[in-house]
């Protein structure tokens, strides 16, 4: 049972700062940089929020240290991210799965899929502050390359 309580806050601290930044970054940003960088620029704030969350979490809930019970945090969690993305925030877009996915950029997409795993498997990554850490800067490393690349 703390283990679908955690999931399920983990979930929504994340997805509730994501949605919140996604509509500052279709409304403000993406019009001036355009969509690539607006959400190349959003994943580093994405990836503390998500660092933040899985800690908060897992030391607010007490949650076990066992491997399967953070793993399974993140998982769960994960699950519900992608039934709100797909369920949620495609029919507020107005557009299905199919073009949802043909539609996505392919150097921001394949940022976000990388960030989805890195938001499973958070919970049970972070105790080792330096492997958060270093996906932080390796974030912002890779985000701002790619932002000189396609600007």
């Amino acid at each position: 049972m703390r283990i679908l309580t955690a999931s399920s806050l983990y979930f929504a601290l994340v997805f509730g700062a994501g949605f919140v930044l996604g509509v500052v970054r279709t409304l403000f940003v993406a019009p001036h940089v355009g969509t690539r960088s607006a959400e190349l620029m959003e994943m580093p704030v994405m990836l503390l929020v998500t660092v933040a969350a899985a800690r908060w979490t897992v030391v607010r809930l007490a949650l076990p240290s066992s491997t399967l019970a953070r793993l399974g945090t993140g998982c769960i969690a994960l699950l519900l991210m992608l039934a709100a993305e797909f369920g949620l925030v495609l029919r507020i877009r107005g557009i299905s799965v199919r073009q949802y996915l043909a539609t996505r950029d392919r150097v921001s997409g394949a940022a976000y899929y990388v960030m989805l795993i890195v938001f499973a498997v958070m919970p049970l990554l972070w105790p080792n502050c330096s492997v958060p850490c270093r996906l932080v800067a390796i974030s912002i490393s890779v985000i701002s390359h790619s932002l000189r690349v396609t600007l």
